[in-house]
């Protein structure tokens, strides 16, 4: 289940939520949360018993080039290599795509998220939280057993002080934003600071070339949905190529390119404009906005139909046109 309130301090959430409740659809549970420590090393054993992969850690691509006949890299290393494709999933700050001559559009928020793992005295239910907060949003994300994941925004200035803090003082700052339902807590690992900023490619594609992930598109963490949207660039790139290969097309064309393009590009861009939209909307203490928005929430609280809806976007399954690697 997911909860989504208006909060303010040092009133804490406010009195006018929205409850989605995963028992309102057919599927099953909205989504899972899977910590990075425990999908990488799954990851990894797929590629290392998968003999149709040739994995080379710690290598870096100091340059390619794409041309008609192919594309090619040449490593840090000195090696080089060629294919049919050059798929570039490095990050927001993507090499490859700069290389490439892509340019992006986007900017910085102003804010830095922290992130930590606390362990509870209550159990969390498997309930997820959204506080909006005047600083930035508050999500309070289920974990195995008592614990939880913290994604808690500030300005970057307030958001440095915190992390200067000692772990007794950190938490202090912590409790109050999300009050004592869970108990008494405290901090279940390290604790980590990321800038938040809006960043996407102009183009996802060029000939031999394309970018999925981080590298084609950032977007602030509020909805949770970056990893899902790189699995959907991934889903779709190999449904466009695997139909490419069936009708004889050359996989690295651009106009068999440009569909995976068009077929992320629309879904992308709505997702960022809601993200950014709800950002803005939302981390503000304007008394008017503030009204409003408990207000909005209560009342969708209480239309079935909307509510089920965007639990159904929420957990993926309102988008008809999925690849098939997703359905």
């Amino acid at each position: 289940d997911i909860k989504v309130c208006e909060g303010q301090l040092p009133d804490g959430p406010s009195l006018f939520f929205l409850h989605f409740d995963h028992n309102e659809i057919e599927e099953g549970p909205m989504g899972h949360m899977v910590q990075d420590r425990y999908l990488r090393p799954v990851l990894q054993a797929a590629v290392d018993k998968n003999d149709q992969i040739d994995y080379f850690p710690n290598v870096k691509i100091q340059l390619h080039q794409c041309t008609a006949e192919c594309a090619s890299v040449t490593t840090d290393a000195g090696q080089d290599y060629t294919g049919k494709l050059l798929i570039a999933a490095d990050g927001r700050q993507s090499a490859t795509a700069t290389r490439a001559g892509i340019r992006r559009k986007g900017w910085d928020y102003g804010q830095s998220a922290l992130v930590c793992a606390i362990e509870h005295e209550n159990t969390h239910n498997a309930t997820a939280y959204q506080y909006f907060m005047p600083q930035g949003p508050l999500a309070i994300l289920p974990l195995t057993n008592n614990r939880s994941s913290i994604v808690w925004s500030e300005t970057h200035e307030r958001a440095n002080d915190i992390m200067r803090l000692d772990d007794a003082a950190y938490l202090s700052v912590l409790r109050p934003r999300f009050g004592d339902f869970l108990g008494d807590i405290k901090l279940a690992g390290k604790r980590y600071k990321y800038p938040l900023s809006l960043s996407i490619a102009e183009e996802f594609v060029k000939p031999r070339f394309a970018l999925i992930g981080d590298a084609a598109h950032g977007i602030h963490p509020i909805a949770g949905q970056g990893l899902n949207a790189g699995l959907k660039d991934i889903a779709a790139l190999c449904h466009v190529l695997q139909d490419a290969h069936h009708r004889g097309e050359n996989i690295g064309a651009i106009d068999v390119l440009e569909r995976y393009q068009e077929w992320r590009r629309f879904d992308v861009n709505l997702l960022a404009l809601a993200t950014d939209g709800f950002n803005k909307l939302f981390s503000n203490s304007n008394a008017l906005l503030r009204a409003g928005r408990a207000l909005g929430l209560g009342i969708v609280n209480q239309m079935p139909k909307m509510r089920r809806s965007f639990i159904r976007e929420a957990a993926g399954l309102g988008t008809k046109d999925l690849p098939y690697l997703m359905r």
